[in-house]
């Protein structure tokens, strides 16, 4: 990784990018660009970095189930919510 040589605008362009990256949104000839970038900035592979932990960590905590007796409560608090609507 070299020392970081890019402009601040062209940073933040492959900072917009990186979020499709994760998500795999991009074509195959703008990966190409953004994995290059990446290899070559430090502080934008700190924050790519940044990004796919935190969005590890959120896919994670997406996976667990919340407890019946949660469920069952918000379940009930919709239905009110819902009969008030309707009765406003």
């Amino acid at each position: 990784m070299s020392t970081h040589s890019h402009g601040k605008d062209e940073c933040s362009d492959y900072l917009d990018r990186i979020v499709f990256f994760l998500d795999n949104e991009l074509d195959d000839a703008d990966c190409s660009e953004v994995r290059v970038h990446l290899d070559e900035c430090g502080p934008c592979l700190e924050k790519y970095d940044l990004q796919r932990t935190v969005k590890q960590i959120v896919a994670r905590s997406c996976s667990e189930s919340a407890p019946d007796g949660l469920r069952d409560r918000v379940r009930i608090q919709i239905r009110e919510v819902q009969i008030r609507i309707n009765e406003g």
